[in-house]
């Protein structure tokens, strides 16, 4: 079996939510249901927090991830694609002789991911050997033929398709061909991925169907709300974790 490391991303500079990966929800940071689902997955050979933050590093240590090092400023931006701080971990890791066979992505913006997401995942990766990469997808509920690009006082469909007589974005959703989106909760690839593409994908991508919560985003203050309502009605949970809680700074 392939050896596999979690990396988990948590930069200090949101602007939406300030401070959102160690915001907490409920009774823990955001960031720690991410490592505690990583943790109890028992999937992975190590649980590494990529952050520019000593204060969220000390929180990730608290819940028993790995922070070797700090990630540099000049790639924690806001527009700071993810192939630069994922080849950085993995080559200095490397040069540190820790050598993984793949990596897997896990977003703290999505709390409700579990241990079991991530066991399913990586059984459904590892029954398809030819593919690059896994990615976390959903059914749209936003469909892209019914999207337009404006220029100036104009504007075309970004998806020119369908029959002229009915076009799609005059159709209704049930008509339109199935999509589906990606969402934050999970990425599995080779690590060579990295190196000869220089990408986190690769070429050959499969699909992970989320079910329910799996892939609820919390990016934006009403997916906060609703993050804690959908708590308070029991109608999604989140992952157990049985480290006390880290210890507020005032």
């Amino acid at each position: 079996m392939p050896n596999c490391i979690a990396l988990i991303p948590a930069r200090s500079g949101s602007t939406r939510i300030s401070h959102k990966n160690v915001r907490y929800l409920g009774c823990h940071p955001l960031l720690a249901y991410t490592i505690s689902a990583a943790v109890k997955s028992g999937i992975f050979k190590d649980v590494v927090v990529s952050t520019d933050s000593e204060y969220y590093a000390e929180i990730a240590r608290h819940y028993g991830a790995d922070l070797p090092f700090l990630r540099p400023l000049e790639i924690a931006g806001a527009t700071s694609p993810d192939i630069e701080w994922v080849s950085y971990t993995l080559k200095r890791l490397k040069q540190m002789h820790r050598n993984y066979d793949c990596f897997s992505i896990l977003r703290p913006t999505s709390p409700f991911r579990q241990p079991e997401t991530i066991q399913r995942a990586w059984r459904e990766f590892n029954a398809d050997q030819r593919v690059d990469s896994l990615r976390a997808v959903e059914k749209c509920s936003e469909h892209p033929g019914k999207m337009w690009v404006i220029q100036g006082n104009r504007m075309t469909p970004l998806l020119p398709l369908g029959p002229a007589e009915q076009p799609w974005h005059s159709s209704q959703y049930p008509s339109l061909p199935l999509v589906h989106v990606q969402n934050a909760s999970l990425e599995i690839a080779w690590t060579r991925v990295v190196y000869e593409t220089e990408t986190i994908a690769g070429h050959t991508v499969m699909p992970f169907l989320t079910k329910e919560y799996e892939g609820f985003d919390v990016n934006r203050p009403v997916d906060w709300m609703v993050a804690e309502a959908l708590l308070a009605s029991n109608e999604a949970s989140l992952p157990e974790i049985d480290i006390p809680p880290f210890e507020r700074k005032a």
